[in-house]
C-alpha cells in the first residue's frame, strides 16, 4: 500500500517545487531544487538552486532563516547533498542549523548521494521522511535523471504540423505552419533547454537562427548534424553573434579542412562522430559528445529524418505536438520510415496532455516504445 503523507507536508513541499522550477534553463546539468525552512506552520526561509556552481537550495534557504532554522523543518524536492563538489555538502550545512526534521520528495539518484545524504542527517538524530510528491519530483528533474543514470541527454521532439500530419508544404516552405502564441511558447522552451538540434536540410531549406527571440533567457547551444559539413558559411548558425554556441557534427570521413578552420576560426565547434559503411552519423556517439559537453536537455527542431532517427535509436524521451488546423495535402510528412509499427505495436504517448494556444493545440507526452529486440542505432542523417 503507498505511503500517505500528511496535507502540510504536501502543501509545504509543492512551495518547494515550485521554487526549484525557477531554476529552469539556469542550473542544467545540476537539477531544479527549491528549498523551505518551516518553523510552527510559518515559512521562515526559502531558497533556490539560481546557477550552476551556485550556493544549493538549503543552503540559501537556511540563510534566508538565520536563527530561526534552529528547531525548524526543512523541506526540499531532493535529497540533500552529502559531497564536496563546487559547493560543501548542503547536509552538514542543515545539521549545523539545528535543522530538527527534514522532508525530502525523493531520493538523489547521483551515485555520489543516493541515500548517503538521508543517512547522515539521520545518524545525527535529524527525523527525516522522503518520498513526498515523488512522481512530481522526478517529473520536474526528468532531464538530470536521465542524465545522471544513462549519461545520455534527455531529448525532446519538437514538432509543428498541419492536422495531416505536415511539417511543410510540397514545395518544403514551413513558416509558419504554427500561429505566434505557439512560437512564443518554443522560444521559451529553447532557453530552458541546454541545446537545439537540427539536421543539415532544416539549415539548407529555412536558415534558421535557433536563438530565443520571443522570451528573455540564455541561449542555448544550437547542434547541427551535417555529415559532410555542407552548412553554407553564409548561414545564421555560423555567421551571427551566437557563433560560438554552434556545434556541427559531421563524418569523420568529411575532409572539408578549410571549411573546418573557418568555422572554428568564427567560434563555433565541429565534432567529427563515427560514420557507418554509407557515411551515416552514428547518433548515439552524437549523443555520447553530447554528454562529455553537459547538454542534459536537448530539443529537436527538425526535419522528418532527423525525427525518425531519434524515434527508431529509442533515444528521444518526449513529443510535444503543435498542431494547426490546417490541411497541406502533398505535403512533407512528420516521420519517415518507422518500419514494424502497428495498431497493437506502437510507440505512444504516456502522461499525455492537450493545451489550446490559440487556434492551434498543443500534444505532449512521454514516448513509450514497443517491446522488441535489439535497436540498431548507427542511423543515417
Amino acid at each position: 500500500m503507498q505511503e500517505r503523507h500528511s496535507p502540510q507536508d504536501e502543501f509545504f513541499l509543492q512551495k518547494a517545487l515550485e521554487l526549484a522550477g525557477r531554476g529552469r534553463g539556469f542550473v542544467s546539468p545540476n537539477p531544479m531544487v527549491g528549498a523551505i525552512v518551516v518553523r510552527e506552520n510559518e515559512i521562515v526561509g526559502t531558497g533556490f538552486h539560481r546557477r550552476f556552481g551556485g550556493d544549493h537550495a538549503e543552503v540559501e534557504a537556511l540563510r534566508d532563516a538565520g536563527d530561526q532554522a534552529r528547531g525548524a523543518t526543512l523541506y526540499v524536492n531532493l535529497e540533500p547533498c552529502s559531497h564536496f563538489g563546487k559547493t560543501p555538502p548542503c547536509a552538514n550545512r542543515i545539521i549545523d542549523a539545528g535543522i530538527k526534521r527534514v522532508v525530502i520528495g525523493m531520493m538523489d539518484p547521483n551515485p555520489l548521494v543516493n541515500g548517503r545524504g538521508i543517512a547522515i542527517l539521520r545518524e545525527y538524530g535529524i527525523e527525516v521522511e522522503a518520498g513526498v510528491l515523488d512522481e512530481s519530483c522526478r517529473e520536474l528533474n526528468a532531464a538530470f535523471f536521465k542524465f545522471i543514470s544513462t549519461s545520455l541527454p534527455y531529448v525532446t521532439l519538437k514538432i509543428a504540423q498541419s492536422v495531416d500530419g505536415k511539417i511543410a508544404d510540397a514545395s518544403g516552405a514551413s513558416r509558419w505552419i504554427s500561429n505566434a502564441a505557439a512560437r512564443r511558447v518554443v522560444h521559451r522552451w529553447r532557453w530552458q533547454h541546454d541545446a537545439i538540434l537540427v539536421g543539415i536540410g532544416t539549415v539548407l531549406k529555412d536558415n534558421p537562427m535557433l536563438t530565443v527571440r520571443d522570451d528573455d533567457g540564455p541561449q542555448p547551444r544550437r547542434i547541427i548534424l551535417d555529415s559532410f559539413l555542407r552548412t553554407p558559411l553564409s548561414a545564421h548558425v555560423v555567421s551571427d553573434a551566437y557563433v560560438h554556441a554552434t556545434i556541427i557534427a559531421i563524418s569523420e570521413t568529411c575532409n572539408e579542412e578549410e571549411k573546418i578552420n573557418e568555422i572554428t576560426k568564427r567560434g563555433g565547434v565541429v565534432w567529427k562522430v563515427p560514420a557507418d559503411s554509407r557515411g551515416g552519423l552514428m547518433l548515439d556517439m552524437v549523443m555520447a559528445r553530447a554528454r562529455l559537453a553537459n547538454i542534459a536537455a536537448l530539443m529537436v527542431e527538425g526535419g522528418r529524418s532527423v525525427f525518425s532517427s531519434f524515434l527508431e535509436a529509442r533515444l528521444a524521451d518526449r513529443l510535444a505536438c503543435f498542431i494547426a488546423p490546417k490541411l497541406l495535402g502533398d505535403g512533407v510528412p512528420a516521420f519517415q520510415g518507422l518500419k514494424d509499427l502497428s495498431v497493437n505495436k506502437n510507440i505512444s504517448l504516456v502522461k499525455s496532455s492537450w493545451q489550446v494556444i490559440d487556434d492551434n493545440v498543443l500534444l505532449r507526452g512521454n514516448l513509450r516504445y514497443p517491446a522488441q529486440g535489439e535497436v540498431e542505432i548507427k542511423v543515417r542523417v
